[in-house]
């Protein structure tokens, strides 16, 4: 069995880095034709950052904001970069607008550039994007970033509940991997050992500096640290051809929750939640885990999530059906509404 790693080009970290884009971009020659996605809130401020530094530097420069992490919207904005004819497809903020921006590369036969403006997530770098296709979620197979620009000054400035939120996304991986060797000992799923090391070695990071994530202003070293295993987990990704090394029941939780309940919370405070219960079915140590959330201020229930109960109990009955082709700890047929009104109630989710 084989399978193709992409591995990002050159990934820059530090403060004030976002000032030598154009630098960057030019060494790797990439080209010199940009499309800049951004989201429409607060990202679209460093968007015309990025587009006076490349614009100075003399790179034909154009901006478009994201509507809809979707697939008609990706449509849209492939098409107008093919009509300006983009050699370079540039992601700025957050989960949306970086997972958008990489689909609209790979439609558009351009490169893509990652700058992100908040650590919620390990979209980061990882070459698959979570877009909305009518009513349910898929995941995309795009591009591996040719470069990363991870400013730590400006992540630092993203509000504290995206901060925590891609704490408990990296928390996912605990359970993730042991869905992946499941399905690598009942159904004889590929499973890559280095992949896994290191998405589990992105996952223990917040477990080593949770103390600093639970203070009210949280170290640039920590945040430095998360930004470094989100990007380790995309690189896993990378590694392993697919998303197992990072998604798994806990991710199928969080997307049913989604479903039922109208994307109530953010990606990594479901992920969180759900990786308490999974760690539960694996039999592993999820009152650690647990502790560790409910210390940093991640949410650990229905009513922090903002869900009822009966949401956590009926996504739980349908988590299995979200991707059917991977095999988790929920297995084929998935849990019975008194299986899963249990589970939560062993773990505290609901009351």
């Amino acid at each position: 069995m084989s399978h193709i790693v992409d591995l990002p080009r050159r990934v820059v970290i530090g403060c004030a880095v976002l000032d030598e884009i154009a630098r960057h971009i030019d060494e790797l020659g990439l080209g010199k034709r940009l499309l800049i996605v951004s989201g429409s809130s607060a990202t679209r401020k460093y968007a015309n950052m990025v587009r006076e530094i490349l614009s100075d530097a003399r790179f034909s420069v154009w901006n478009v904001e994201v509507k809809d992490a979707n697939i008609d919207e990706v449509e849209r904005l492939s098409s107008i970069a093919r009509e300006i004819k983009a050699e370079v497809v540039i992601g700025v903020g957050g989960g949306k607008a970086l997972d958008v921006a990489k689909a609209v590369a790979m439609k558009s036969g351009a490169k893509f550039v990652s700058v992100p403006t908040a650590p919620s997530h390990d979209g980061i770098v990882s070459p698959f994007a979570s877009l909305k296709e009518g009513n349910r979620l898929i995941s995309m197979k795009t591009v591996m970033p040719s470069l990363v620009i991870a400013d730590i000054e400006i992540i630092a400035q993203a509000p504290r509940r995206l901060i925590i939120a891609g704490c408990g996304d990296l928390i996912g991986k605990f359970s993730a991997i042991l869905d992946w060797r499941l399905a690598h000992k009942l159904k004889g799923e590929y499973y890559g050992e280095y992949a896994a090391s290191l998405a589990l070695l992105s996952a223990q990071h917040v477990l080593k500096y949770s103390s600093m994530y639970a203070l009210k202003k949280i170290p640039m070293e920590a945040l430095r640290a998360l930004v470094e295993a989100l990007i380790s987990s995309g690189i896993a990704m990378g590694i392993a051809g697919s998303t197992r090394p990072a998604s798994g029941s806990e991710h199928l939780f969080a997307h049913a929750l989604d479903i039922v309940a109208g994307f109530p919370a953010l990606h990594g405070e479901e992920v969180g939640v759900g990786t308490i219960m999974m760690l539960y079915l694996h039999g592993r140590n999820w009152r650690k885990v647990r502790k560790v959330l409910k210390r940093i201020g991640a949410p650990v229930s229905a009513r922090e999530l903002g869900v009822r109960d009966i949401d956590i109990i009926k996504a739980l009955t349908i988590a299995h059906t979200i991707r059917p082709d991977r095999y988790t700890i929920l297995g084929e047929k998935g849990l019975t509404w008194e299986a899963a009104e249990r589970l939560a109630r062993v773990t505290g989710v609901i009351d």
